[in-house]
């Protein structure tokens, strides 16, 4: 099932996607007030309420709660989650065009949620950059809560998946020492279009996954390329942490970023950039200078 968060009439509400109509689950709900976060609360038992109310639309007649797809604006799906998690050097291609040894264990950094925008909102190149890069990504939306959970249980605390690009001031994330300011300037999470129910993906470690920059394919791989899969990285994190229902993890990247291109690219005011992942649809964001 596809989930999205959308913008009408000066009002965020929810809903799911059919047949290119977007269908209020505020209002198939009767709920005014839900939010993504409500529904992630719920877990995927919702999707069975969902489906058996969806029996009882017909999309072709003009109805006030369905909109068509292209007439309202997507924002992130989760546009404030309560921890934006990251593994950095996860995938073996990446490591290869580095020329460095895959990590022993997952490399963990955050990113702030502040950062978090939607399908085509705007990318803002801050003043602070000359070495913005692109990052195309797997994310997980955690939908129950734990701590010290086993890999074998971790779908138990899966809800579904997102495309992410965690977008990366390159200079300043290496001239700091440490990444988090780097990987955090408002607008440098973009996510979507659509939060994936994880009952839609039978398999999240064999999704091929590519992003182009102004049509140009520079990153093109598959989530099996991942070292690290969810389970292990889930497993491993909670041991020190709580992860809780809204929390987003974003997984790594692929080979084809800029920085390690030869010649380096780097994202400049105007520049087109589309993520897509198998299953989650296609993220896009333009560029534009602080």
């Amino acid at each position: 099932m596809k989930l999205v968060t959308f913008t009408t009439n000066n009002r965020d509400y929810v809903g799911v996607v059919k047949e290119e109509k977007v269908v209020s689950l505020n209002y198939l709900l009767a709920d005014d007030s839900l939010t993504m976060l409500d529904l992630v609360n719920a877990g995927l038992r919702i999707v069975n309420t969902i489906e058996k109310k969806l029996t009882e639309v017909d999309l072709n007649l003009k109805q006030e709660f369905i909109y068509d797809l292209n007439n309202i604006k997507i924002k992130a799906p989760l546009p404030n989650p309560g921890k934006v998690v990251c593994i950095g050097l996860n995938y073996m291609d990446h490591c290869r065009e580095q020329n460095v040894e895959p990590p022993k264990t997952p490399l963990l950094f955050s990113k702030w949620s502040s950062c978090v925008i939607g399908h085509e909102e705007n990318i803002i190149l801050p003043k602070e950059s000359k070495q913005v890069d692109f990052e195309a990504e797997l994310g997980v939306i955690i939908g129950k809560k734990g701590k010290h959970i086993s890999e074998e249980n971790v779908f138990d605390h899966i809800f579904g998946y997102v495309i992410v690009n965690d977008v990366s001031a390159r200079d300043v994330q290496f001239s700091d020492g440490q990444w988090v300011r780097g990987k955090s300037f408002d607008t440098f999470a973009p996510s979507g279009p659509y939060l994936v129910t994880a009952d839609e993906i039978k398999d999240p470690h064999n999704l091929a996954i590519r992003c182009t920059v102004n049509d140009q394919v520079l990153q093109d791989s598959n989530t099996k390329e991942m070292i690290f899969n969810i389970n292990e990285i889930v497993a491993y994190l909670s041991k020190g942490f709580t992860f809780e229902p809204g929390d987003l993890l974003s997984t790594g990247t692929p080979h084809g970023v800029g920085v390690f291109r030869e010649p380096q690219v780097f994202l400049e005011d105007g520049d087109e950039v589309v993520i897509e992942i198998e299953g989650l649809g296609t993220l896009k964001n333009t560029c534009i200078r602080n």
